[in-house]
């Protein structure tokens, strides 16, 4: 039976394509503002500090995402408070936070009863999605797109130009914690597809793909949320039919896009440059 046909006849293979799109589609938007921020390792710190709160939220039989965007939330506030607080920088603070996040996580899932549970909660599992998965996935979309289009300009002045933000009278920690809130839901949006081990990936990849093809923001938001759905689509294909991690095939993909566009991209290509220097040498010569 080949994938098409498979879609039409499985109810979660469905839901899981559904999912995986939406996942790939917020996490491109998000990336962008991510990428230009400089903030790929607080990206890591969020997808790694969610795991206590996953966690708790399972031991107590409560909603996950609850648990988790508290406890991503926290991590964020925590990692803001110790580096405003002393002589640490800011990479420095968001390695204690998040490592230790993480290492509590692990500990308080070693007393959950079934150890699958950790396996699908770090690397994924799209194909046993469910119903109540995709409308928190559906949920958290439209609420991290709608910020993102509410406070599209907010978002672009601190990204780019934090101090005329501040002359403008916007409250650059109001934005940050705002942003950080929604990677956050993000974050948790993306646990059952591609797992907190492997989000990060699908936060930046996109992203950064995108960032080699356009210096416009607006554009890059739409190409990476392009991005992040084709390779969810082709990553789930791959996975169903060669029976292969949905969350790794996913980021895979993503990552062999990314690398196409580094090669060959028309403006910033890697073998665009290589042509280009040769040209010049020659001329010189």
């Amino acid at each position: 039976m080949n994938f098409i046909e498979a879609i039409i006849q499985y109810d979660f293979l469905q839901k899981a394509l559904i999912t995986s799109v939406m996942v790939g589609i917020i996490c491109g938007v998000i990336g962008c503002f991510i990428i230009l921020r400089g903030m790929a390792l607080m990206g890591d710190a969020i997808s790694h500090a969610v795991l206590p709160g996953v966690a708790i939220s399972y031991m107590f039989g409560i909603n996950f995402f609850v648990g988790a965007v508290a406890s991503g939330v926290l991590t964020a506030i925590a990692i803001g408070f110790v580096s405003q607080n002393s002589r640490l920088k800011n990479d420095t603070s968001i390695g204690i936070m998040f490592t230790s996040a993480f290492a509590a996580g692990i500990i308080l899932i070693t007393f959950m009863k079934s150890s699958t549970d950790l396996y699908h909660i770090l690397f994924g599992n799209v194909l046993a999605v469910r119903p109540s998965d995709m409308w928190v996935t559906l949920g958290i979309g439209l609420l991290v797109i709608s910020s993102v289009y509410l406070f599209y300009k907010e978002l672009l002045v601190t990204s780019f130009d934090p101090t005329m933000a501040d002359a403008y009278g916007l409250s650059t920690k109001v934005i940050h914690y705002l942003l950080m809130t929604m990677l956050t839901m993000v974050t948790v949006a993306s646990l059952q597809t591609v797992g907190i081990v492997l989000v990060v990936a699908m936060l930046i990849t996109p992203a950064a793909t995108a960032y080699l093809l356009t210096d416009r923001l607006s554009v890059m938001i739409y190409l990476a949320a392009s991005f992040g759905a084709i390779a969810a689509i082709i990553g789930l294909y791959f996975s169903f039919t060669y029976n292969l991690s949905s969350g790794a095939t996913i980021v895979l993909v993503s990552t062999l896009m990314f690398i196409a566009v580094f090669l060959f991209s028309p403006k910033h290509g890697f073998v665009r440059k290589l042509i280009k220097s040769k040209r010049n040498a020659t001329t010189i010569g």
